[in-house]
């Protein structure tokens, strides 16, 4: 019985010790960490993007725009992109998929100076939306964001 309890307590704090980024993973995020800056790290993201033909719509400096308003935020850039050829589809089968796309990805310095990157799960996107009909897509949205991101951070 004593080992029970001891398990069980074991257990219950596990579940208090797990770490943030865990925790968020678990809500359709993926993070991976930066071994650049917010700025090489967004320049480096955007430039990998462009050459596989990924169309890089905006990019949004979120420390920049702190300072106008005389606030001060560690370097955070949002970088949207996507391609039509696979978002079109995907809002065919349910136009509110529109919310998330195009894609983005965050990246910022958290308050240890580590570079972090996070953007949606393409295959959390799918469940929140309900489709069912383009498994395919998510599937291949989820490897080439892998695999994009993967470059851009490689030292």
């Amino acid at each position: 019985m004593r080992k029970l309890l001891k398990v069980a307590v074991l257990a219950l704090f596990s579940l208090f010790a797990i770490s943030p980024l865990a925790q968020a993973s678990d809500q359709g995020m993926i993070y991976k960490k930066s071994p650049y800056g917010v700025k090489e790290t967004m320049d480096r993201l955007e430039k990998v993007f462009k050459e596989k033909g990924v169309t890089v719509f905006a990019r949004v400096n979120h420390a920049a725009g702190a300072k106008k308003i005389g606030a001060e935020l560690r370097p955070t850039e949002t970088l949207i992109f996507g391609t039509p050829k696979i978002g079109t589809p995907l809002m065919q089968s349910d136009q509110h998929i529109g919310i998330d796309l195009p894609l983005k990805i965050l990246a910022w310095m958290d308050e240890k100076g580590q570079v972090m990157i996070a953007y949606n799960d393409p295959k959390f996107l799918a469940e929140r939306h309900h489709i069912k009909n383009r498994d395919t897509a998510f599937e291949g949205m989820a490897v080439a964001l892998d695999k994009l991101t993967t470059a851009a951070l490689k030292k």
